[in-house]
């Protein structure tokens, strides 16, 4: 039979005592952490959804604050061509108007000269053609001279000139015989500014465009970016945006034009962002949240930001190892980003979490 030194078995005792309270401690917090005969149910099972840990790029997001602005590529601004009084004025604000739809009828005493110079070259081109053929008549009958047929088919060249300059005038003008002509829209689109009033008497030197017409099929949103966040918006990002007149509709478009420059009051840079405008629902300086988003290279574990569990200022994940065995894991984020979090340390990709319902489960295990 082996015996130990008094000084041996006094020292093993205390020690195996203490190894035996450590076991039964860590027994009693595993049975703590995983209660006796835990299992879900099947009515649980079917109320819970499952998800798994998957790597995944990091995304960032940065909100802006902009204004809705009309696409000036499809905007063109109507001016009168010469001055006159609105006689006619058949649209207003906000209208919707088709190509070469009349938008106002003015009558102008320019015009009415306009008119008196073609009647007047015409009468000049008439007495021109005679005279020409008088001359040719007398040369042949030697009454003229060549010189004086050669006089005559000048002064019908001028004739014909000045004639045809009235005529292009008054074709460009669109004019009718009483001296008015028409405003007709080059766009089809919305009526987005209307400087004309019903009588509104002008000259073309104190009056700048009478009407603006842009096509809101497409839109632009011109966003605010602060200097400290120049470096984190470029050209292609995608942006969500919304609006405060419908707060849960989402309108997704692109940064299709960054500003380079800096506004010297408000010190922010301008970027554009382009997007369709379906049934016309923004409307130019409405104002506008954008949400611009990209991805980096660098990928983390990422879960759906509803599977993670904010308690006693810690977050926690719920692990699935089977219907008997659920594990509450504490996690460290990164960040959340829009549905998605990332995970710095606790999870690992192909790892199965508790994704629905999870909160009744951890109440469970953790009360």
């Amino acid at each position: 039979m082996l015996r130990f030194p008094r000084f041996l078995t006094a020292l093993l005792i205390p020690a195996a005592a203490t190894t035996l309270l450590a076991s039964c401690t860590q027994s009693e917090a595993t049975e703590a952490e995983q209660p006796k005969g835990f299992a879900l149910s099947d009515t649980m099972m079917r109320e819970i959804q499952l998800d798994t840990v998957r790597a995944e790029p990091v995304r960032n997001e940065l909100t802006l604050s902009g204004q809705i602005a009309t696409n000036e590529d499809q905007t063109v601004k109507v001016y009168p061509l010469v001055g006159g009084v609105v006689e006619e004025l058949n649209v207003e604000l906000g209208d919707h108007v088709t190509k070469g739809q009349v938008l106002a009828v003015i009558k102008s005493g320019e015009i009415a000269d306009l008119q008196n110079q073609a009647a007047n070259a015409g009468s000049d081109l008439d007495i021109a053609r005679k005279n020409l053929a008088v001359a040719e008549d007398q040369f042949k009958s030697g009454l003229a001279s060549e010189r004086d047929v050669v006089l005559a088919r000048k002064e019908l060249q001028k004739a014909q000139s000045t004639a045809g300059k009235s005529r292009k005038q008054l074709s460009v003008y669109g004019v009718s015989e009483d001296g008015t002509y028409t405003l007709r829209a080059p766009i089809s689109g919305f009526i987005t500014e209307k400087n004309a009033t019903d009588h509104m008497q002008f000259n073309a030197d104190n009056v700048g465009n009478l009407f603006t017409i842009a096509d809101l099929d497409n839109v632009w949103i011109m966003a605010n970016v602060f200097e400290s966040d120049i470096a984190k918006v470029k050209q292609g990002y995608q942006a969500d945006v919304t609006t405060l007149a419908y707060p849960d509709k989402r309108f997704t478009g692109r940064i299709d034009k960054v500003f380079n420059v800096l506004d010297p009051d408000s010190k922010v840079m301008k970027v554009r962002v382009k997007l369709p405008n379906p049934g016309y629902l923004l409307k130019p300086e409405m104002y506008a949240q954008i949400n611009v988003l990209n991805t980096e290279a660098q990928q983390m574990p990422a879960v759906p930001a509803k599977a993670v569990i904010f308690d006693k200022d810690r977050h926690y994940v719920m692990v699935y190892h089977d219907r008997t065995h659920v594990e509450t894991k504490e996690v460290q984020l990164a960040k959340t980003v829009g549905d998605v979090s990332y995970v710095v340390t606790g999870l690992q990709p192909g790892d199965v979490i508790i994704a629905k319902n999870q909160l009744l489960i951890y109440d469970e295990l953790n009360d």
